[in-house]
């Protein structure tokens, strides 16, 4: 039996189509090899925790019935994605727009996928799963929610991992979240105060 008629946790993404194409254009071969190593992960790993649980951004695709995509972007503060156990990603989904379109999409097609970027790293993960949306589980959403955030909880999404595979950097620009900009510059002007004292007590000597 060959490579390509296996199953791999990559298979959710390289579908027959595709594999055709990186057939077709030279790619094939390096991610066959790929595929029989291990091909990707199917469990939240330590390391991915970490990263998951750092980011305060994160962009959720999915798709209604008829393949209709739509992506939306949910945000917070550090912390507010939380590795619930070695398959499950949840956070509270609060209040917005009241569009639905996500919600509506996963009541009729569960299959989801998680976007997320590291600018200042230049990193960025992919996810694929499929995800819920819980709605009336007040201590769920509680347990979600970070502490001291001014949103409204108005219910809790679910991701359930299936696979998932880091990017190189290449092509991603470098970029900083303005509260790391100002803390970096806080932490400058304290150590440059730090030395214009010590100077001018040299200096009085």
């Amino acid at each position: 039996m060959s490579g390509d008629h296996a199953t791999f946790s990559s298979d959710i993404a390289f579908t027959p189509s595709v594999k055709a194409i990186q057939e077709r254009k030279g790619s094939r071969h390096a991610y066959a090899r790929m595929e029989t190593g291990g091909s990707w992960q199917t469990e939240i790993t330590k390391d991915l925790a970490g990263f998951i649980e750092s980011r305060s951004s994160v962009y959720l695709a999915t798709a209604s019935a008829d393949g209709q995509p739509y992506i939306q972007h949910r945000g917070g503060p550090a912390g507010f994605l939380k590795v619930l156990d070695s398959k499950t990603i949840g956070f509270a989904d609060f209040a917005g727009n009241r569009q639905y379109i996500t919600q509506g999409n996963l009541a009729e097609n569960p299959k989801a996928h998680l976007f997320l970027m590291d600018y200042a790293r230049r990193q960025r993960v992919k996810i694929w799963g499929e995800a819920k949306v819980v709605e009336g589980d007040d201590e769920l959403a509680d347990r979600l929610f970070p502490p001291g955030y001014r949103a409204r909880v108005e219910q809790v999404v679910l991701f359930t991992v299936m696979a998932w595979d880091a990017n190189c950097p290449q092509h991603i620009p470098q970029m900083f979240e303005a509260a790391d900009v100002q803390a970096a510059l806080a932490e400058r002007e304290s150590r440059i105060a730090e030395l214009e004292a010590e100077i001018a007590r040299l200096t009085e000597k």
